[in-house]
């Protein structure tokens, strides 16, 4: 089985076809925290550039990422962080 993170690229490279995307598992920075385990993948912060978000508002793109997230929350996530801009916006 992949990684946590493997998927959750994977499923934004596949749905979203961003121009630029960060996956960055911070899950260290939480232990001890609500949600944390051992062996991390826990929380991770995210950097998606992507045309899918034109047109749609701060809240509108959150639920976009959140609701491809759905499977990664079922796997474990615990808390995802997310700068969800448009090209342009990212230029």
């Amino acid at each position: 089985m992949a990684t946590l993170r493997d998927w959750i690229e994977e499923t934004l490279r596949t749905q979203l076809a961003p121009t630029r995307l960060d996956v960055v598992d911070e899950s260290h920075l939480h232990a001890g925290h609500s949600g944390w385990r051992e062996g991390g993948e826990t929380h991770f912060r995210l950097d998606v550039v992507s045309a899918a978000f034109e047109g749609k508002s701060r809240v509108e793109r959150h639920r976009l990422v959140n609701g491809l997230m759905d499977e990664a929350f079922k796997r474990g996530l615990h808390a995802l962080a997310l700068k969800a801009r448009t090209p342009g916006e990212a230029a």
